[in-house]
């Protein structure tokens, strides 16, 4: 697999997630807060979601700085039952309340077979695959919905943005082969991948976005001009509305003209929603034998009839996990304009310049 980023600076996860937790802990964050949500940043960079990883860092810190993140929060339960809850995130940071929620859901689901938590007054989080790999470690199965935290997607048919990308993810568990975790916007393309596009000066693809009078747009500096596109066209609009009522609606966080926009707007409390579904192996069956299956439906995959010119079919989830076995080994690749802004940031805020890996080290 070709390494598109084989000429970026490289940065090593521990000392990425160093950089960040210092970041943010001099922009207010406790250290305890700051390690936690660092932790995940870094994970999501070293999995290759690099639109939800230390990109966002300038976001946050500017959020935090005017007032728009509480970064003492206090995270609690307003609404239970055996096999579910809702937590309100006091508007802290998106990585807290949801990593608390998917803790939450797997003691349940411990307990019922299956439990749901939703989350309000949350933030943006980061990739939704890090929360349903948690599950994992326990023979359980995660899924994860979420709200978007801009609406970058109109009703099909419309040109008023009520929607977002809106993702989901589902991990599952396999025994000796990697697991499966889908992670995927309800669009051609998460947000996140636009500004990842626009960092490396790159231009996107023509199917991503639309301008507002219909036409292609590639630019990803021009994406406040046009929106995104769901997937499979109307379906994809049909999904995008059903994710954002289980992760928003139902659970009293924000939806359609009541999103508010974290690219643009920080100082509003966001009222994020996301809904972690934990599912115990044990209740179904022998999570061996069902890890077993697993396997073989993934072998059978892998050995199937390829098209011509196709190497190999991959499963989702394979591919970043080949990125963090890869990128431990020769750091993490982060586009030039990124780590001159990242370094912009260090002097703003008093910190050490991003410790980038020796060439000979890469």
């Amino acid at each position: 697999m070709v390494d598109q980023n084989s000429s970026s600076s490289r940065v090593s996860v521990s000392e990425l997630a160093r950089f960040i937790a210092l970041a943010l802990e001099r922009a207010g964050l406790p250290a305890h807060d700051a390690g936690i949500v660092a932790g995940l940043m870094a994970e999501a960079d070293l999995q290759g979601s690099d639109g939800h990883g230390v990109i966002r860092l300038p976001q946050y810190v500017k959020r935090i700085r005017a007032g728009g993140i509480n970064t003492r929060p206090h995270i609690r339960v307003v609404s239970e039952r055996a096999a579910m809850a809702v937590l309100d995130g006091d508007n802290g940071m998106g990585h807290l309340v949801v990593s608390r929620a998917v803790d939450l859901a797997i003691e349940k689901a411990g307990v019922c077979g299956v439990a749901w938590v939703s989350t309000r007054a949350s933030n943006h989080a980061g990739p939704a695959s890090l929360y349903v790999r948690k599950p994992l470690q326990h023979d359980m199965l995660g899924l994860y919905f979420a709200v978007g935290s801009a609406n970058h997607l109109p009703p099909w048919g419309g040109s008023e943005m009520l929607l977002s990308t809106n993702p989901i993810a589902v991990g599952v568990p396999a025994g000796n082969e990697p697991a499966v975790v889908l992670d995927m916007a309800t669009t051609v393309a998460a947000y996140g991948k636009v500004k990842a596009k626009a960092k490396r000066g790159e231009m996107m693809p023509e199917g991503w976005m639309i301008d507002r009078q219909g036409k292609p747009l590639l630019d990803p500096a021009r994406a406040g001009e046009g929106f995104l596109l769901p997937i499979g066209g109307h379906k994809g609009y049909g999904l995008a509305l059903v994710v954002g009522l289980l992760a928003g609606t139902l659970g009293g966080a924000a939806m359609g003209r009541d999103v508010v926009d974290f690219n643009h707007d920080h100082t509003t409390p966001t009222n994020t929603g996301q809904a972690i579904l934990v599912i115990d192996l044990k209740a179904f069956r022998d999570p061996d034998d069902f890890k077993g299956a697993v396997d073989q439906l993934a072998r059978e995959i892998h050995g199937s009839q390829r098209l011509p010119g196709v190497e190999r079919i991959w499963l989702p989830g394979e591919q970043s996990a080949e990125k963090r076995v890869r990128y431990v080994k020769t750091g993490i690749p982060l586009a030039p304009g990124l780590v001159i802004e990242l370094n912009e940031l260090a002097r703003d805020m008093g910190i050490g310049a991003l410790p980038l890996m020796e060439a000979a080290h890469m």
